[in-house]
This record gives C-alpha cells, sequence and structure tokens, in this order.
C-alpha cells in the first residue's frame, strides 16, 4: 500500500534546501516559484511499461506482447510487460502519491489493443479498456492533477503487424486515425492536452534499424540481431507514415473536436544535443547532419513540410516524398511541441559514405561518442551510455526557438537511470538523481530566461518500470518499485525532493 512507502519517511528525508545549498556552493533558493506561475510540472509513463494486466479486460496483443514472449533473448533480463508495475490495477494508490508529492500532471498512455483488440473499429470496441482510462481520467482530476495523453507509445495491435506489416503500410494512417478518434470521443471532453506520438525516431530507428525494439527489424547483414527487414529503406517509410497519421489525427481533431471539447494537441520528440568532436568545420557539419537524421527528420516536415536538406541530399532515392498535399497536412500540425530530454554527445566526420552496409545508421555519415580525449562528456548516471549535459537541455531549446519558429514546447521526458545492483536503501538515496533534476531545472530556466516558450516539465518517470529492451534493468523512477516483494512503492529521495521543490 501506499503507506509502507510513505513510512520511508523515518528513513530518508527530502533534501531540504540548506542541503543543497551546501552541497553545491549556492545561495539563491530555486524552487517552484523560480517558474511562470502557470508552469507545469509533472511525471510520465507508458501503457507497455506501467499497465500489465496484458490478457485482463479485454485486452488484444501488441507487437510488443509478440515480441517479448517469442524472442526473450533480445531483452536485457528475459523479461515482459505482462506484470509490468500493475498499474491497471493499482492506479488509485500512485495518483495518491503523485498528489502527495505535489505533481500537477500525470503524462500516460493509451493502448491502442486495449481499446481496439483488433486494432480496428471493425474489429470492436472494448467497453472494458474504456472504462479503465475513464476511471484513471476521473481520479486524476478529483486529485487536481490534469492527464496529458499519448495516443501511441509504440504498442502496435499485433493484428494490425500481421495484416500489413503495421507503420511499414499507409493503410495504418485509415486505422490510427479511427484510434484517435474514439480516444477524442470517449475521453476528449476532459483531456486538454493531447499527444499524437512519443518518439517516433525511437520506434523508426529501434525497430526497424537497430532492431532492438519490436518488431526488430533491421539490416540484412546483421541476421543474428534481426527479424528480417531492410534498414537502408524501412525507417523512412515507417517514419512517413508516422508523420502522415499524425497529422491525420491532429486535422481531424482541430476540425472536428477542438472547439467544443477545448484542449491543445502536438506530438513528442526526441533528440540528444550533438557536440562537435573538433572545432573543425567538418565535425561541425557532421553534428549538425546528426541533429537533422535525429531530430530534423520529424521537426523539419512538421514546420516547412518537408524533410531536411542534409537529408534529401544524402537519402533522396530511399526518403519518401510528400505529395504537396500530404506536405500541407503535415505543415504546422502541432500546438505545441513534446520534446524529451536525456543526454547530448560528441559527433565527429565520416569523410566518405558507407556503400557497403548501406542503413539509416550510417547516412548521416556522422559517428557519435561518449568520450573526447579519455574523457566522458559528463557525470555518468547508471546506464553506461548515459552522461549528464545540462548544458544541451538549454541548447536543444533555443535551437528549437531559433530554428523551427518558436514553438510552445512542453518537455515531456527528462530523468536519469540507476543500474540493476543496488538494495532497496541505495536504490531509494538517489542523490544522483536529485543532483540530475536539480542541474536541469537550472538549464530549463535559463532557456526560459533566453525566451524560449516552455510551459511545462515531465520526469521520466514516476515508476521504476519496463525499460524496453532493457527490461528491469534500468530504474528510471522518482519512486522505486520492489519487484520481489509484491511490487511496492517506495518514493525516493528524489521523490522527496520534488516534494520539497513544489511546495515552496
Amino acid at each position: 500500500m501506499i503507506l509502507q512507502g510513505l513510512l520511508l519517511v523515518v528513513l530518508i528525508k527530502a533534501l531540504s534546501w540548506t542541503e543543497i545549498a551546501l552541497a553545491e556552493h549556492v545561495t539563491t533558493p530555486f524552487n517552484r516559484s523560480s517558474f511562470p506561475t502557470d508552469f507545469v510540472f509533472g511525471t510520465a509513463s507508458a501503457a507497455y511499461q506501467y499497465e500489465g494486466a496484458a490478457n485482463e479486460g479485454g485486452r488484444g496483443p501488441s507487437l510488443w506482447d509478440t515480441y517479448t514472449h517469442k524472442n526473450p533473448e533480445r531483452i536485457s533480463d528475459r523479461s515482459n510487460g505482462d506484470v509490468a508495475n500493475n498499474f491497471y490495477h493499482r492506479y488509485k494508490e500512485d495518483v495518491k502519491l503523485m498528489k502527495f508529492i505535489g505533481m500537477d500532471a500525470f503524462r500516460f498512455s493509451i493502448s491502442w489493443p486495449r481499446i481496439l483488440p483488433r486494432g480496428k473499429l471493425s474489429g470492436g470496441v472494448n467497453k472494458v479498456g474504456i472504462a479503465f482510462y475513464n476511471n484513471l481520467i476521473n481520479e486524476l482530476l478529483a486529485n487536481g492533477i490534469q492527464p496529458f495523453v499519448t495516443i501511441f507509445h509504440w504498442d502496435t495491435p499485433q493484428a494490425l503487424e500481421d495484416e500489413y506489416g503495421g507503420f511499414l503500410s499507409p493503410h495504418i494512417v485509415d486505422d490510427f486515425l479511427d484510434f484517435a478518434e474514439l480516444c477524442y470521443k470517449e475521453f476528449g471532453d476532459r483531456v486538454k492536452h493531447w499527444i499524437t506520438l512519443n518518439e517516433p525516431w525511437s520506434y523508426s530507428y529501434g525497430g526497424y534499424d537497430m532492431g532492438i525494439f519490436a518488431p526488430g527489424r533491421c539490416s540484412p547483414w546483421l541476421p543474428n540481431r534481426c527479424l528480417g527487414g531492410n534498414s537502408a529503406t524501412e525507417p523512412y517509410v515507417v517514419t512517413h507514415n508516422l508523420l502522415l497519421s499524425h497529422a491525420a489525427a491532429v486535422k481531424l481533431y482541430k476540425e472536428k473536436y477542438q472547439a467544443f471539447q477545448k484542449g491543445q494537441i502536438g506530438i513528442t520528440l526526441v533528440c540528444f544535443w550533438m557536440v562537435p568532436l573538433s572545432n573543425s568545420t567538418a565535425d561541425k557539419a557532421a553534428a549538425q547532419r546528426a541533429i537533422d537524421f535525429m531530430y530534423g527528420w520529424f521537426i523539419h516536415p512538421l514546420t516547412y513540410g518537408h524533410y531536411p536538406e542534409s537529408m534529401i541530399k544524402l537519402v533522396s532515392k530511399r526518403l519518401p516524398k510528400f505529395t504537396p498535399e500530404q506536405a500541407a497536412l503535415v505543415k504546422g500540425s502541432f500546438d505545441f511541441l513534446g520534446l524529451n530530454y536525456y543526454i547530448a554527445n560528441y559527433v565527429y566526420n565520416v569523410p566518405s559514405p558507407n556503400t557497403v552496409n548501406i542503413s539509416y545508421t550510417n547516412d548521416p555519415q556522422a559517428v557519435q561518442t561518449t568520450e573526447r580525449n579519455g574523457k566522458p562528456i559528463g557525470r555518468p548516471t547508471g546506464v553506461p551510455t548515459f552522461f549528464m549535459y545540462p548544458k544541451g537541455f538549454k541548447e536543444l531549446l533555443v535551437y528549437t526557438k531559433e530554428k523551427y519558429n518558436d514553438p510552445i514546447i512542453y518537455i515531456t521526458e527528462n530523468g536519469m537511470g540507476d543500474g540493476n545492483n543496488m538494495t532497496l536503501e541505495e536504490a531509494i538515496k538517489d542523490t544522483q538523481r536529485v543532483y540530475f533534476y536539480r542541474r536541469h531545472l537550472l538549464s530549463l530556466q535559463d532557456a526560459i530566461e533566453a525566451g524560449v516558450k516552455v510551459k511545462g516539465h515531465f520526469s521520466w518517470s514516476f515508476l521504476d518500470n519496463f525499460e524496453w529492451s532493457s527490461g528491469y534493468t534500468q530504474k528510471f523512477g522518482i519512486t522505486y518499485v520492489d519487484y520481489k516483494n509484491g511490487l511496492k512503492r517506495y518514493p525516493k529521495r528524489s521523490a522527496f525532493w520534488f516534494k520539497n521543490f513544489l511546495h515552496k
């Protein structure tokens, strides 16, 4: 129960302002009042990573169910999301903890196969699934917490994957549109912030280039890693269909629902900040190409109606083309931009294209690395390739403001992970995570002072959870979940730090 977690207040306490000041030699208070009065603080989640109840309440299988069960060796601890955090049954307990911490909002996703088990309206609507999300939304609102709803967070119904290949096919656009409209109809009277897609780059890159995410497709010259596929073409096709699905859903919302539901709609993108390895012109150009191929791939067409010039130049024969009608549909198709920031990498130029192993990864002719002259780019975290680089947070935000027409932005994910080899007592004393959030929120404050229109910050994540191909071996939560003892929740020191920060 939640009280079991709160009893840990006697064992660990929130870091007070005095403790932080002594540790970091600062004198100016930093808390909620340091941000605009309407700024939203929240935490984030995703259906497959949280809900569990995979075979309950009429839910159909998603491609992640199939991927984890048929290929358990592809998950670090051979786990899956069948039970996850059991949020499906324990959401009331978790909402109470959110309220205790003082969060304004909670970002969650709607499981496509939970409300459309066969992926399509013609396959039937699952009223039990609809009821679950209605109950969750009502519980959040009753506790003064705003729901920020992601429509698609990677859990494509397996039925659509089987029928036509999911997002490899343009047929997905119509089925996604039906799914989105069902969400607007059922929940839009209370949901005022919609996010169509979460990190479409991760979906395309992880699932169709590297083969480390469902459905596990990638380069044909990596047969031991991949379940078929061709990473020279498929990531570009999938991204194109993701963008068209997003734009269609936004158009429908704006034309049919926004006027009376009075909500806003956007999309969540992710970008590592790219730092040139040297001051050479070649490395600076490589860093820009790396940004274009990760971030510009999505935000450029959403802003200007076409892909970045660097992509057109390097992969024009494999990059799908927008028709004039599609370009008009995609351009400007968001009220706000959700942005996820975790890390930065150094980037150096590759002088010539890889003409043997042609793939999305090789296409930018740029290599990312975490070290320069043997020194890492920032402080280490519990995830080996993730180093703290709060400076990049502001730089990415200012870059977005200047290059992409000064959009309204919500930071929809920001956080760091711990490793798996910690006791409960060690895990909940997460001083490093407190340092991470304080430094990143300071950088975010600097960005706001520089004129970037950031309206909110969502920590990833509220709970430790199933971290995709890493399974349960990485802990990103501000709340510890004891997977060996009935999934008990224990607020970490970072949760108490946020409670202190938010109640000033």
